[in-house]
């Protein structure tokens, strides 16, 4: 069984990340931003930005963003955890689609192939910033436009970097995963574990 994990703060509004956390059995509470637009804002691209050097950064900035929020409304002092997660072919990004036409055009341009999917945790503890990327390669069958219409139906791809969520409808897509399936949900769970557990900090 796992060692018992501090009470910590979620900085994501993922319910698929409150459910990873819930898995596990960590206490948690959520933390919203308060300036959504703002928040919206920390996830643009910059030009030719690799993918990884993105989501390194995403994370980082997320991070830094909820301890000073923490820190202006002088909330109990609480391990805060970040993620965020991308899709990237041949490091380009893909994002969360803005409509159906958007999504055909990431699930055709990922069908038959095998793409990167790279999420990042940061860990603001004790002054410290505690960081891990987890990058796993995710496989395609090919799709038919019948396949994308059906998905683009169900609601599923929006919101969703790629266009697509490994724990719903599109599991049907993969015929392949190496690395870890936590992690292309969103929250890397072994990672998340091995750093909460090393925090030693109290639980309240």
């Amino acid at each position: 069984m796992p060692s018992s994990f501090p009470a910590i703060y979620l900085a994501s509004t993922s319910p698929r990340r409150a459910q990873l956390l819930e898995q596990i059995g960590v206490p948690f509470e959520i933390i919203r931003p308060d300036d959504s637009e703002a928040a919206e804002l920390l996830e643009a691209e910059l030009p030719n930005e690799p993918a990884l050097d993105y989501v390194r950064r995403v994370c980082r900035a997320k991070a830094f963003a909820s301890f000073a929020q923490i820190s202006a409304h002088q909330l109990p002092t609480r391990p805060i955890l970040c993620a965020d997660t991308t899709v990237a072919l041949n490091d380009r990004i893909f994002g969360k689609p803005a409509n159906a036409t958007d999504v055909h055009t990431m699930l055709n341009q990922l069908s038959g192939k095998t793409h990167q999917t790279h999420t990042a945790i940061a860990v603001v503890h004790d002054g410290q910033l505690i960081e891990r990327v987890v990058t796993s390669d995710v496989t395609f069958r090919l799709l038919t436009t019948e396949d994308i219409d059906v998905y683009i139906a169900s609601g599923e791809p929006f919101g969703k970097a790629g266009a697509y969520a490994i724990q719903g409808l599109s599991a049907c897509f993969i015929s392949h995963l190496s690395g870890s399936f936590s992690a292309v949900m969103g929250l890397p769970l072994f990672e998340v574990a091995d750093i909460l557990q090393n925090l030693h900090a109290p639980t309240p």
